[in-house]
């Protein structure tokens, strides 16, 4: 007797017929996965004689198109996305020690480093607590929504599919482009920043040259793949964690009197100059500089299409988003503000001259400690080469679920045999080359302007995340099918990704006025500083008149909760199987110690 499997929704394989077209794609897709995994034994056969023919022709081939059946010409180019997306190629690489490191400090970068010194500067140490705080609560029940949605859909693009499938393909095109614009100009910037840094050491070296080492060095790493990617932030955030809590440790005995002078400092810079700087617009800066800072922390949704098991893997990654906010943001900032004075002169260094501007160093050079500031250097020369890298990582899967999706050209979706997008990941590489511009005196004007198109990118992003995972709700409770049918659910629920949407806008609304009335100019609008910071606004409104241009205004632009497909991409399981697999995990959970329960809990 043939045992029947289910979609996590209920929908047996038999049903899928009374679904959809693309559920009777993905149904022929299922029925010719024994084929598709005899493919796979003949192409490895096949690799296993191209190695002996040498190194040099296994890796050409590699570059190779990797082939993948026909699809059913009657879908729609929306179901063919869709379609695409559900049975990627991408390489499953990505083990859990990767996607659990790249969740604690793949987005601890520069945001930490550097930004945390002008947000201490603009509102004081007590704006900074509680805006870090505020928004670390959005991103956490963010992150807990973008789990539970592409553990249901590990399909390949994440989140970026999943606003064309529950917002609106408008929408979905507007955000794509939004993202792939956000990274595309990350590897260039850091690399610069990057370069900019080793002048701490030595300012004779022109930067051109240490950026032609960090680029050769960012494409040697991604020519692995995501396996490439995975190890490299896996040495990355690992570094990263262990000097910010060795700066915790350092700040501790410093603040308390350990240090060279031996002067207790306590409070003091909370009494003199202050908790607060600015008053209310100060803290409105800071509450927009914590969103910036915290970018990227959506990179562990665009990991699920390249995990080796995302119902395991995913949800205890997003989880350790917690002790990123709570141990490497709350505790290492609340040292910051306690050892450094938010009117301390260098805080006002631009970011060419990040080295000198990052809070930590300065911590460290207040103390008097010889040595430890250019150790703290290199670690924020790290941290810049690993944004590049994750940069890389991201815009190329951007771009591909770009051509995936329609929304660009249809090269852009090639992967090779690999699992790697290799053409997505060659204009990554392209557009990279703006980091050339280190050799042109006006580089800080350009890359500023450049920052500025994707200034806002993150808090769209989120904010869409939590939109998307609303209406998915709504979607399941339309079709009668409850969150127990689920593998993963959210740890705040829906009410966690309605927070997220006000919070987002509340977001925006404060960097509106913050930059047209820039703190400084004496009450007055400023043009200039508008269009730099809210650039990234218009841009958005520029992809969208290009969309309905193309379209002809013959729009959607918001699906119906009626129609919202919750079949298509939906991780395909024995729903017995799963309720019964998730019982024994929480049995054995439940027999355990309490400090083991409560660890399994938030990890």
């Amino acid at each position: 007797m043939s045992k029947e499997y289910r979609f996590e929704n209920g929908t047996s394989a038999d049903d899928f017929s009374n679904v959809s077209k693309v559920g009777a794609q993905v149904q022929y897709d299922m029925e010719s996965s024994n084929k598709s995994l005899e493919s796979k034994d003949a192409y490895s056969n096949d690799t296993k004689e191209k190695k002996k023919s040498g190194f040099f022709r296994e890796f050409i081939d590699g570059f190779r198109e990797f082939e993948m059946e026909e699809l059913d010409p009657n879908l729609t180019e929306l179901e063919k996305a869709q379609a695409i997306a559900a049975r990627s190629p991408l390489q499953k690489s990505l083990k859990n020690r990767h996607i659990r490191m790249i969740a604690i400090g793949g987005a601890v970068g520069t945001g930490l480093f550097i930004g945390a010194g002008k947000a201490l500067k603009n509102g004081g140490p007590a704006s900074l607590l509680i805006c870090y705080f505020i928004v670390g609560t959005m991103i956490f029940s963010t992150v807990q929504a973008l789990a539970e949605l592409v553990v249901a859909f590990p399909v390949a693009g994440g989140f970026l599919q999943l606003n064309s499938k529950f917002v609106s393909p408008l929408w979905g095109f507007c955000m794509a482009w939004n993202y792939a614009m956000q990274w595309v100009i990350v590897l260039p910037i850091e690399l610069v920043a990057a370069s900019i840094t080793v002048r701490y050491w030595n300012e004779e070296i022109n930067s051109a040259a240490w950026v032609v080492i960090f680029y050769a060095f960012i494409v040697f790493i991604n020519i692995f793949g995501a396996k490439g990617y995975g190890e490299a932030e896996f040495f990355f955030s690992l570094i990263k964690v262990l000097a910010v809590i060795g700066f915790i440790i350092f700040g501790i005995v410093i603040n308390c009197g350990g240090g060279p002078d031996g002067h207790y400092i306590g409070g003091k810079y909370w009494h003199d100059p202050g908790a607060f700087n600015y008053g209310f617009k100060g803290f409105c800066s800071v509450f927009v500089t914590a969103a910036f800072s915290l970018a990227g922390t959506e990179l562990v949704g665009l990991t699920a299409a390249e995990a080796v098991s995302p119902r395991k893997t995913i949800p205890s990654a997003t989880k350790q988003v917690f002790w990123r906010i709570t141990l490497f943001y709350m505790v290492s900032l609340t040292i910051v503000g306690l050892l450094v004075p938010s009117n301390d002169d260098r805080l006002l260094s631009s970011t060419s001259n990040s080295q000198s501007a990052s809070p930590f160093v300065i911590a460290i050079k207040r103390a008097g400690v010889s040595g430890l500031p250019s150790v703290m250097n290199v670690v924020i020369l790290l941290a810049l080469i690993s944004v590049g890298n994750a940069g890389v990582f991201v815009c190329s899967r951007t771009l591909s679920s770009l051509g995936d999706q329609g929304f660009a050209p249809k090269i852009l979706s090639y992967v090779d045999r690999n699992g790697r997008p290799a053409v997505s990941m060659l204009v990554t590489f392209i557009v990279g080359l703006l980091c050339f511009l280190a050799a042109t005196p006006k580089e800080e004007v350009i890359f500023n302007w450049l920052m500025a198109l994707s200034g806002l990118s993150s808090v769209f992003t989120w904010g869409t995340i939590c939109l998307s995972h609303i209406r998915f709700r709504q979607a399941l409770k339309h079709h009668n099918k409850t969150i127990e049918e689920l593998s993963f659910v959210s740890m705040t629920g829906v009410w966690g990704s309605v927070w997220g949407v006000i919070l987002n806008v509340l977001i925006l609304m404060a960097e509106f006025w913050v930059c047209l009335f820039p703190q400084g100019n004496g009450g007055k609008a400023d043009a200039y500083s508008f269009f730099q910071n809210y650039l990234n606004v218009f841009f958005i409104l520029f992809v969208l008149a290009i969309y309905l241009a193309i379209k002809r205004f013959k729009v959607t632009w918001l699906i119906p909760v009626s129609e919202i497909d919750i079949v298509t991409g939906r991780r395909y399981v024995d729903v017995e199987i799963l309720k019964q697999e998730v019982a024994e995990e929480k049995e054995f959970i439940a027999s355990k110690p309490w400090y083991y329960r409560i660890y399994k809990f938030w990890c």
